[in-house]
């Protein structure tokens, strides 16, 4: 993914304390585009790592909404996407986990349905970020909980100095990630391709 490289080393500002801002084409605008190119590099990348028969995605609202969604067009499947207030048309006897939230403090709730999510599902987890790995981590456990099988964590940008990966490893899938960050100092981001060390 040059492109979203790329567009991550001309856009992408450090705010300081680990949060990355990349608003202009992930958190709150969206190239249609660039996340067209992102499913489809997901879709790719999961089906050479072995991952397939999945019959959902799963992410958080509201930024994994549009790779999770371009990826879900790409493989033909639903994407459910976990909620963090419960609305009245929710059953009673839905799953739910919670997990911290960097960006926007305090600690995030995450519900899903048991209409949608069911242990005959085959999973991939598609999220914008992978940093401590906490989100994600609650994400997965949703899906154990209703006993679906999870069979791969993508996700667009992996800061790999705040270790998700290493949190994420026990749960035994392939981890996917588009562009990873080794490095944010100042105003410079040390950003990569994960497929140009292959």
């Amino acid at each position: 993914m040059k492109s979203l490289v790329e567009r991550i080393r001309n856009e992408g500002k450090n705010l300081g304390r680990g949060i990355l801002k990349v608003d202009g084409f992930v958190n709150h605008q969206l190239d249609p585009v660039l996340t067209m190119e992102m499913g489809q590099c997901f879709a790719r990348r999961f089906y050479a790592a072995g991952v397939g028969g999945v019959t959902k995605i799963i992410t958080a609202e509201v930024s994994g909404i549009a790779p999770a969604l371009t990826t879900g067009i790409v493989l033909g499947v639903p994407i459910i996407y976990a909620r963090k207030t419960r609305p009245i048309t929710m059953p009673s006897g839905f799953y739910s986990a919670s997990a911290p939230s960097h960006t926007k403090g305090g600690v995030v709730d995450l519900i899903v349905s048991p209409e949608y999510l069911t242990s005959k599902d085959r999973v991939l987890l598609i999220d914008d970020f992978l940093a401590t790995g906490q989100t994600i981590d609650a994400l997965a456990s949703l899906v154990a909980e209703c006993g679906a099988t999870l069979c791969g964590i993508g996700c667009i940008i992996e800061k790999t100095f705040e270790g998700g990966r290493d949190r994420l490893a026990h749960r035994g899938v392939p981890i996917i990630s588009l562009a990873i960050i080794d490095a944010m100092e100042g105003d410079t981001l040390s950003v990569r391709d994960p497929e140009d060390a292959i």
